[in-house]
């Protein structure tokens, strides 16, 4: 990895370990807190993976590469537009799960990223995923609305003060 930006995000789970798992490599749990994506892979080292819409578009807005995958500890990809050809080589997701008696610390750290733009675009969207999957797999419902609505409220007041945070 260079010198990119990095996003790292904590957050602890009332679940399993293979529940977390379970979470971020079944297509159809992914389907329920991604709102409008899936992730899709057999989760075997060297596979490939897909972020597609769930609309039925069959538009495909991510992909990746599995680096690592040991259930249900640690899961690492790299992850890209499907065209995007990026000089420093794709980003790369690691999901860190550990477990802590009847809890689990799920570290996100996203390496790699391209650009401040980029930076800024991942900490407001790992953090709206995540809160999802946490609020799925305590309670067995995704957040009542989208997180990231309220960030793209927030961004679109930012732009209007002419602040482009």
């Amino acid at each position: 990895m260079s010198d990119r930006p990095t996003f790292v995000y904590v957050t602890f789970i009332q679940a399993t370990p293979e529940q977390v798992w379970h979470a971020l490599t079944d297509a159809d749990v992914t389907a329920q807190y991604w709102a409008e994506h899936s992730n899709v892979s057999d989760w075997q080292v060297g596979s490939a993976w897909e972020h597609p819409r769930t609309d039925g578009s069959g538009i495909v807005d991510l992909v990746g590469t599995v680096l690592e995958a040991a259930p249900p500890r640690k899961l690492m990809i790299t992850r890209t537009g499907p065209n995007e050809e990026r000089p420093d080589g794709p980003g790369q997701v690691t999901f860190d799960i550990e477990p802590h008696g009847d809890i689990v610390r799920l570290t996100v750290t996203h390496e790699n990223l391209a650009d401040h733009d980029e930076h800024v675009s991942v900490s407001a969207g790992w953090p709206s995923v995540l809160a999802n999957l946490k609020s799925l797999l305590e309670t067995g419902h995704v957040l009542s609305q989208g997180p990231w609505e309220m960030y793209a409220e927030m961004r679109a007041a930012r732009m209007a003060r002419n602040d482009p945070r």
